[in-house]
């Protein structure tokens, strides 16, 4: 059967030249002229993936996407956009699109598109089949452990029944039916210690049971007969509990005996009910249900992907072994299940559950969900993952606990980015450089005037125009080389003193113009390292730009101050930068390198922290973030003096 398309698009031409591609590819696809259209016809057809074009006349494209995910939240769909309607494809991500691909439409990029929507729609089945095989495993070995039990309680569960059998004493073959179906030996004695009555397994195992003495039915007991059970029972007027072997025509069984006394009208014993239980094969189904266990606990370790057992506060009473070495303990101490950690507290160190978490609503309705997050690992390491959710029901269907199983696809997601955001990435900067380009011309403009009327402060003026602008423009040409793909270092022996006081001079202007406080501590004996000095001076320019940012946001002080402080530690160097502006929440420190990543609205591209850390991590160094809502950030990047031979030698096969 083929795949089904949905392609909305309201330009005939469009609609009819790639629904003609689309089905060469192998898809059967349906079109749609509009939103409106296209929800009606996804109501009937059902398709797993839709292409739709952004810009359409009533219901756009964001709209409908925002519509069918709401809908089906696992359905992938791609969106279509011009050159000029990049924000609204940054938009569509965010509104969780698949994908998007640019006109004029590309065959590849189409083909590309679908073969990683329908990847992921195949991953997310795998998952649940796995989901729903674990299920029945689940039930199956319960089973077990309900009929091992219930051998184990047989003494415990008939004791009521003795009060039923007083009346069943005249008849006893009839009465005695009731215990045919029982998975134990089940006999009747009088207070002359005859066996009176027995269920049918009793019957198959003794043989016949008529003339037979209580005792008789024990081997060791022969010489020993006021010490059967039963005899027991009659001088003690109590049921006791008691191991003994079991003596049949072919064969001898250890088994669990349990004694009921049967009790006339003034109180006295005048039947005993014995049940025997064959403890080798309460032992074998113990033995069974403890190899299933380890089985069972051996396959929820070794799964290659994060599975968690939360109830319904989200606190996780169960994990596996890839979790607990990924993301730590789920106790701190006290291994309580009330003492567990919470799921938001361990994956995002939230204070409170996400917003649209896939647990809450499994619990809600008892179905299985999907989603994509971004976690954060005990190292500190960020992980794109995709989660999975399946209820556990008890008997009566209620829904008390949810496993969640995580897998993670940071290197499917960075490999979608890296494809996916090849025309975002152009589009997104071509304003940028347009306006850069402008502000170019203007400087040379002013030049040419302070030249031919021989004004110097028009000159000077135009200089500083064009040297600001080189900067910029340099500055995002690095960040682009930096996302897509791994760039030279042009390395050398540099005095960090100097670096870092060169670093600090070209940006204390900016600084200054917001009317912020800008405070050096420079240790003047940082030596020498081996640095690319542009790079990184472009990644700590972005890190104290974001640390001005932070202050122009924050309207809750009178003063702001930023301090850029560097140190030296063995053979590393230590940088700085302390903001007491906005701060970050934990949800934000955790997504704040990855790509795209933006607290800034539209005032931001999402580039910059990610090409700084990446820099950064080239030179084998590190990056961390510490911050506070409503106090401030601190920035810690720590770089060796000497950069790895693992980067000296790529840099030297290259060449």
């Amino acid at each position: 059967m083929k795949k089904k398309i949905l392609l909305v698009d309201d330009e005939p031409g469009i609609r009819n030249t790639l629904k003609i591609l689309i089905e060469d590819m192998g898809y059967e696809v349906v079109t749609a002229e509009n939103g409106e259209k296209a929800l009606e016809t996804y109501t009937s057809f059902r398709p797993p993936v839709v292409i739709t074009d952004i810009k359409m006349p009533g219901m756009d494209g964001i709209a409908l996407l925002r519509t069918l995910k709401r809908r089906n939240s696992d359905i992938e769909v791609i969106m279509m956009t011009g050159h000029a309607d990049m924000d609204l494809a940054i938009e569509s991500l965010k509104q969780r699109a698949t994908d998007f691909i640019t006109k004029p439409i590309q065959d590849d990029a189409v083909e590309i598109a679908l073969e990683r929507a329908f990847e992921r729609i195949s991953i997310r089945k795998q998952l649940k089949d796995y989901t729903d095989n674990l299920e029945s495993l689940v039930a199956e070995k319960s089973q077990k452990l309900i009929e091992a039990e219930r051998l184990i309680a047989v003494g415990q569960a008939v004791e009521g029944l003795a009060s039923a059998l007083m009346g069943m004493a005249e008849d006893l073959d009839g009465s005695f039916k009731y215990f045919n179906d029982l998975p134990c030996f089940v006999s009747l004695h009088n207070s002359s210690l005859d066996i009176l009555a027995a269920n049918e397994l009793f019957k198959e195992k003794a043989g016949d049971i008529s003339g037979l003495k209580s005792w008789e039915m024990y081997s060791d007991k022969p010489e020993n007969q006021d010490k059967c059970p039963a005899a027991l029972t009659f001088k003690n007027q109590k049921g006791i509990r008691t191991r003994e072997t079991f003596k049949t025509k072919n064969a001898r069984y250890p088994v669990a005996v349990y004694t009921v006394p049967v009790r006339d009208r003034n109180g006295k014993v005048e039947l005993v009910i014995e049940f025997a239980a064959d403890i080798a094969e309460v032992r074998r189904l113990q033995e069974e249900l403890e190899t299933t266990k380890q089985r069972y606990r051996q396959l929820f370790d070794e799964v290659p992907c994060y599975i968690t057992v939360q109830d319904r506060s989200l606190r996780i009473i169960e994990a596996n072994r890839w979790f607990k070495e990924t993301f730590g303990d789920i106790h701190d101490t006290d291994t309580s299940e009330k003492n567990a950690k919470f799921c938001y507290e361990i994956y995002k160190g939230r204070e409170k559950p996400c917003q649209d978490c896939p647990v809450i609503k499994t619990f809600e309705d008892g179905k299985n969900y999907s989603c994509e997050s971004v976690v954060r690992s005990k190292t500190g390491e960020v992980y794109n993952v995709l989660i999975w959710t399946a209820p556990i029901r008890e008997k009566d269907g209620t829904v008390n606990q949810v496993m969640e199983m995580s897998t993670n696809i940071t290197q499917i997601h960075k490999l979608r980015d890296q494809l996916s955001s090849l025309g975002l990435l152009i589009g997104s900067i071509s304003h940028g450089v347009k306006g850069m380009l402008t502000g170019l011309d203007g400087g040379v403009y002013m030049l040419n005037s302070g030249f031919a009327k021989n004004d110097r402060a028009k000159m000077d003026e135009g200089w500083e125009t064009v040297k600001l602008t080189i900067s910029r423009i340099r500055t995002m040409i690095l960040d682009i080389l930096y996302y897509a793909k791994e760039r030279e270092l042009n390395w050398e022996q540099v005095d960090a003193f100097s670096f870092i006081n060169e670093t600090a001079a070209s940006f204390e202007a900016k600084v200054h113009k917001e009317n912020i406080e800008f405070i050096r501590d420079f240790d003047p004996e940082l030596g020498e390292f081996e640095v690319d000095p542009g790079v990184v001076r472009s990644a700590l320019i972005n890190i104290l730009e974001n640390a001005v940012d932070a202050c122009v946001e924050d309207n809750s002080k009178t003063s702001h101050s930023i301090i850029f402080r560097t140190k030296h530690k063995q053979d590393h160097i230590i940088f700085e930068v302390i903001d007491n502006g906005i701060g970050m929440d934990k949800e934000t420190q955790t997504a704040l390198f990855t790509l795209f990543f933006s607290s800034k609205g539209n005032k931001g591209t999402g580039l910059g922290m990610f090409v700084s850390k990446k820099i950064i991590e080239q030179h084998g160094g590190q990056i961390k973030v510490e911050s506070e809502k409503g106090k401030g950030s601190c920035f810690t990047i720590i770089m060796p003096k000497k950069l790895p031979d693992s980067e000296k030698k790529t840099q030297q096969d290259k060449k």
